[in-house]
Order: structure tokens, then sequence, then C-alpha cells
């Protein structure tokens, strides 16, 4: 048991996010553990409130949780209209903390809850729901996820990597913490040694009739931290669960999603505006990510996990925007290629304005990055796994910004619906060496072997070899009676110590201890047919033998959990997914287009030219740019049968992001950085118009437009004086 506590330790590290993340997840926790609220019931299940509003006030204050009460100042300055906060807040400035980092998802039904309050589903083995009780999630991932690793259809036209852009989008906009506290709050046991329910403990327990028996009688599982307060500041009357980074597609995973973080990335001795690097080792003269450091005196942005447990035995990545990008092989390859993307576009924004300053050169390839995240997913990605004419009826052509939209990512989003692809994806991790052939030093890993493992780059020849696995390889195809490999379910996390866990059950688990309502609900929010026979939800997933089995487990539809629900349903013509993740993927994917002031396609955000080159990239092309791979598919997401089919980084289909439109003219005056006490805007010819407005922290400065391009904190100076002051 021992492995498993150390295992554990790493696995909840990176789901805590950054030290603010971790600190504030302690205050709701014990906010929300510690209010002392009455065993009575007023009737109709709803436990009473005895606390007043004063002593509540001294108990939020108390643990922290007043400070998520306050309401963000928004800037007005002159940077705050050009550039995103790293911490997504005042993106709306009526509802400043919409899509911000550290609030909790949104809710688009209200959670069902055991006790209606915060008691997860299936909490009580014997409670029912619609007079069935509900089945353990781990039965659930027997009988309907469970697949042999040789037992699958490959897809036959989309490759591997556009499986795993879904889980690096992912990244780029949820992160659930866990709770902080390893311990059962009622009896102090350690959650990774007992099976008993015992917030935050909600063990995933093992059936009679499981394989497992006899070995284990339970799966650690902790529960998500809670949120002290809604997106408006005011408390919840339920528990909510809190998404620790920013709900925008902006790239926060190249570049964190706070300031600190955003300044720890940096290389504070180039005077380019350029990330980190690692100076230890390279990947054949091209970068890497840094280290996490061995030993440190003080808790650093960069590597709280050193102080949560010491099981680095090897070099591990650490300084990079996201905690989760050690997770697997080909996080580590995303990452790394994304660090060097942005270095690339720093040298060459430099080159074309040498004037600016490392401040402006940092932001505007942070601008670009984000850009390039959004045009790549809702282009690219969301049309291969929607279908071509559910993307264009479910998400219409862009209208502008709506301040009336929330953009924040929502519960059963990050919970269930995009979780999807966790059943497309291999069994073994491609890797391959130069013209995409099999090579000796570094062959296929079962996927077990790939997770945590970011020795392996450094030692078995770098990123190249992962990068062209994903794009030869197809990935794997869904279909009932192929879902989930044995290397999910079986052997997760199994060659990294402690028993291995099993990924459906845990998807299972989450959307319980999130109180997600059943898979009907879900249909009818969508307005799609509620099914109410086996022979209607025979008709929904066009499989009789799947509705029978699923009616053997859950006794109703009504108590479907969403995820596996959805999973189920086959896919729209030209898609990947079935008509109710369409409707849930289509109704995010809109309101984080929609709900963000800096959306790539807004007018204020880009010029004209600079859409206009941005609407030419390609994934292929930063491939390209930032590797050794010199042949790549015209198309990356789709499957590519042969190595022939590949083209060379010249062809004419693989264009580079001209930066011409990113030039501005230099107008020979003498040119000063940003002074982190003062907020000096120019106009168009350089003139200051306002100035001598106290700022205390230039990593904050998000401020207002005048109509200038870009270049604005350089400060010109004639004869020594400020013109226009």
């Amino acid at each position: 048991m021992r492995r498993t506590c150390r295992f554990s330790c790493r696995l909840k590290a990176v789901k805590h996010g950054k030290p603010f993340t971790f600190n504030g997840s302690k205050a709701r926790e014990v906010g929300w553990a510690g209010e002392p609220l009455s065993d009575a019931s007023d009737g109709i299940g709803r436990r009473s409130y005895p606390l007043s509003e004063e002593d509540m006030q001294v108990l939020l204050h108390a643990t922290g949780c007043s400070s998520e009460m306050q309401r963000p100042l928004c800037k007005t300055g002159c940077l705050s209209e050009r550039y995103r906060s790293f911490t997504g807040e005042c993106n709306n400035r009526q509802h400043p903390k919409w899509g911000a980092a550290n609030t909790p998802y949104s809710r688009w039904l209200p959670p069902e809850y055991e006790d209606i309050r915060g008691v997860p589903r299936g909490w009580d083995p014997e409670h029912t729901y619609y007079n069935y009780t509900l089945p353990p999630v781990r039965l659930i991932s027997q009988n309907v996820l469970y697949t042999h690793n040789e037992n699958i259809s490959l897809d036959s036209s989309l490759s591997h990597l556009l499986v795993e852009w879904g889980q690096w989008i992912d990244h780029d906009f949820a992160l659930t913490p866990q709770s902080p506290s390893t311990a059962a709050f009622r009896t102090g046991a350690d959650c990774t040694r007992t099976c008993s329910r015992d917030t935050p403990c909600f063990p995933i327990q093992i059936p009679l009739s499981d394989p497992r028996t006899g070995t284990q009688s339970c799966m650690p599982f902790f529960r998500s931290a809670p949120s002290c307060v809604g997106s408006e500041g005011t408390p919840h009357h339920h528990r909510e669960q809190l998404n620790a980074i920013t709900s925008f597609v902006d790239a926060s995973m190249v570049y964190g999603s706070s300031s600190p973080m955003a300044a720890a990335l940096r290389n504070h001795s180039s005077p380019l505006g350029l990330l980190a690097l690692n100076d230890q080792a390279s990947d054949q003269g091209l970068a890497y990510m840094p280290y996490l450091p061995r030993l440190q005196g003080r808790l650093d942005p960069c590597g709280p996990r050193i102080t949560v447990c010491l099981w680095v035995k090897l070099p591990v990545f650490c300084c990079l925007g996201d905690s989760r990008a050690n997770e697997h092989l080909g996080m580590i390859a995303l990452h790394t290629l994304f660090l060097r993307e942005h270095n690339r576009l720093v040298s060459e924004l430099h080159l074309l304005n040498p004037h600016w300053s490392p401040d402006t050169l940092y932001q505007e390839a942070r601008k670009i990055m984000g850009a390039v995240h959004q045009i790549l997913t809702w282009e690219h990605y969301l049309p291969r796994v929607l279908g071509e004419t559910p993307t264009s009826l479910l998400m219409p052509p862009y209208k502008g910004y709506d301040p009336e939209i929330d953009p924040s990512i929502a519960n059963v989003f990050s919970a269930a619906a995009f979780r999807f692809a966790h059943v497309t994806v291999q069994p073994m991790v491609a890797r391959l060496g130069p013209g995409y052939s099999l090579a000796p030093q570094h062959p296929p890993l079962p996927l077990h072997h790939s997770l945590f493992a970011s020795w392996r780059v450094v030692q078995e020849g770098g990123i190249d070899p992962v990068l062209r696995g994903l794009l030869l390889s197809p990935a794997k195809l869904q279909m009932p009676g192929q879902m989930m490999v044995e290397e999910l379910t079986e052997r997760l996390f199994q060659a990294q110590g402690g028993m291995p866990l099993d990924l459906g059950a845990l998807n299972l688990q989450r959307g319980r201890d999130h109180g997600l309502p059943g898979y009907s609900s879900w249909r009818g929010l969508c307005g799609l047919s509620v099914p109410n026979t086996t022979s209607d939800l025979a008709g929904i997933l066009g499989n009789p033998g799947l509705a029978e089995k699923f009616l053997l487990l859950y006794g109703t539809s009504q108590n479907i959990d969403v995820w596996v629900g959805a999973i189920s349903e086959p896919p729209l013509p030209g898609g990947r997914v079935g008509p109710l993740l369409a409707c849930l993927l289509a109704k995010q994917f809109r309101a984080l287009r929609d709900g963000d002031r800096f959306w790539w396609e807004r007018e204020a955000v880009f010029t004209s030219n600079q859409r206009a080159q941005l609407h030419t990239v390609s994934l292929s092309r930063i491939i390209c740019d930032n590797t050794h791979i010199t042949r790549v598919p015209s198309d990356p997401f789709s499957r590519t049968v042969s190595p022939e089919d590949m083209l060379a980084c010249s062809h004419p289909l693989i264009p580079h992001l001209n930066l011409s439109a990113w030039k501005e003219p230099d107008t020979g005056t003498i040119l000063l950085t940003l002074i982190p006490h003062l907020n000096l805007c120019l106009d168009g010819t350089g003139t200051v118009l306002l100035t001598l407005i106290p700022h205390p922290n230039l990593s904050d400065w998000m401020e207002p437009d005048t109509g200038r391009e870009r270049g604005r904190e350089n400060i010109e100076i004639g004869h020594g004086v400020s013109k226009g002051i």
C-alpha cells in the first residue's frame, strides 16, 4: 500500500493546479466542511442553516473564502483592450469573473445530489433514484466499457493527433482540483487506504464479480474541491466544483492562469520576451522545457509538487503553464512544441520590430498563440468531431462578441461530455524514426508505460518520434463492444506504482461526485427524445443488446450516468459523436467563442491583414518549424495511410504564417520600456495620452486600446520631455 500512497500523491498533485489554487482549495474545503449545519430536515430534504449572517461572515473570513466574494477591479488603461489578463478576469466587464480562473463551473441543469445539498449520487449504495439503486461504477465499466487491447477497430479517417489535440485543448480550459485533504474528515482515515465513504474519500467499490476481487476491495477516489461562491460572488446553496484555470481558449497551458505563474515561465535574462528553456538538456539542438527542481527551500510557482512528496527519480519537466504536462508523452510533445513556437514567434517579431520592448514581443506572441489555438480547434478539430453539417447547424458563423453570454466551462462539459475521446485512445503509443519507420531504439509502448514517463523523451529520441507516431497512427474507432481499452480500465498508472486504476470508473464516479443529472435529463435539455422504454432506448442507441444491458444495470434510463449514455449513441454523419454530445459540445464551444472579448475574429482584436494571415495557420507548419521532422501531412488531423503520402515542409500546402502584417514603423525616437508604476498610452503618432496613473504590478497591465496599432508600451521621448504631457 505504500507504493499506492506514493503514486496517489503524485496524481493528486497534478490535479491541484498551482499554489494559489491549492491554498484556496483548502480554504474552501474547510469552509464547506466546517459549516455547523443542523441534521434536522425541513421536511423536503433540505438541511436548515442555524448560522446567523454575522456568524457566516466570520466563517467566510476565517476560511479565506471572503476573498472570493470580492469583485475584481477592472482596469481601464490602454492595455486591457489589447491583451487578456492571465487569470481571465475582466474579459467581461459587467461580469468580471465569468470565465476566470478559480471560479466554479457553470450549471446548465441544477445538480442532483443525494441530499440535495452536496452528497454525491450513489454515496449510500441503498439509496434509490426513480425506485432503483445506482449500480457500482466499476460494474458499469466491466460490463459496458471494457475492451481487450487487441479487440479494437481503427478509424479510417482520423489520426491519433486529433485525439491528442482534444486532451491538449481540454488542458487549456478545464482543471478540476481534487480535495487538498488526504484524510477523512470524520475518522481521519487515509483516503488511499480506506474503503469507507467519508468526505473527501469516495472510494470506488469493487463488485464481488470483478476479477480484482480478492486483491482489493476498492480503488481510491478523492472528491473534487468545493467552491465557496458562485461566479457572481454569492454563496452557494449546494456544492459547486472549481475550475482552477481560465475557461477561455487562450493557450493558458503554455502561459499559465496567473500573473506569478506567467512570470515564472519567462526568461527574464533575455531582452526578447522569451519563455524559459532547459539549460541542462536539448533535443538534438532544439529546446526542452525546464526541469522540475529537485530541491527547493520555499514554495515556488514552478515546483509545488516537490513540497507534497519526493517522487522524482529522473528528470521531470516542470516550468509549464499546466500542472498536467507530464501525464504522458503526447502532452510533453505538444507542450514542448508550443514552447518552441512562442520563442520562434518572438524572434521573428523582433526582426520585424526591433524597437518593440520584451513585454510587447511576449504579449504579441501570446496573443497570436491564443488565436492559433482557437483556429485549430474551431476550424480543424470540431468539424471532424461533430461532423461538417452538425457544426454548421449547431454553431452558426461568428456574429461578434456578446457580453450577455457566459463563457464559463459547464460542469457537465468538464466532468462528462468532453471526456468522450477516452474511448478513441489507442492501447499502444507509436514512436517512429525518420521516414516514419519503426526504430528499434524507441519501439512502440503500451499506453500505461507512457504515463508520467517524461524521462523517455530525454533518453529515447526527443519529441520527434512521438509526433511522428501521432501523425501516422489512426485513432481508435468507438463502437459498441469496443468502448475503452484495457490499458485504461485495467492498467491505468500500473507502471507508476500502486494498484492500477480504471479511467471509465473514475469518469463515472466524478460525474456522481459533481451531482450531474442522469442521461435522460440532458437529452431533454437538448430537445432530444427521452427514452421511456427499452425499445425507445434501443432506437436511440441503435443497439437493442446495449439498451437491455443498460436497463439491467440501471433499472431506468433516468439513472444512466450521462457520460456512458452519451458515448454510447451512434455518431452523426461525418462526425464521431452522437446527438447528445454534439449538442453539449456545440453549446459550450459556441459560448467560448461568442462570450470571449478577445476572440480572434473580433474586429478590435487583430487587423484585417493579420486575420487573413492567421486563417492560414497549420499545425503541420508548426511541427515543421519547431522539430527535425521534414515531411508532414497537409491535414494532420486526418489519417495518413502511408509515409509516402506525407508532404515536404516546403510544399505550398504547408504555408508559413507571414508575420509581416505585424510590422510597425519605427519612428526613430528614443524608446523606453514600460515603467512599472506608470500607465502611459500613445496615439498613432507616439504622443502620450495618459500618464501618471499608479499601477502596482507590471504583470497585471491589461488595459484598453486607444486605436493605435502595437508597441504602445514604448514611451516616446523628445528632447527629454514627453510630448503631450
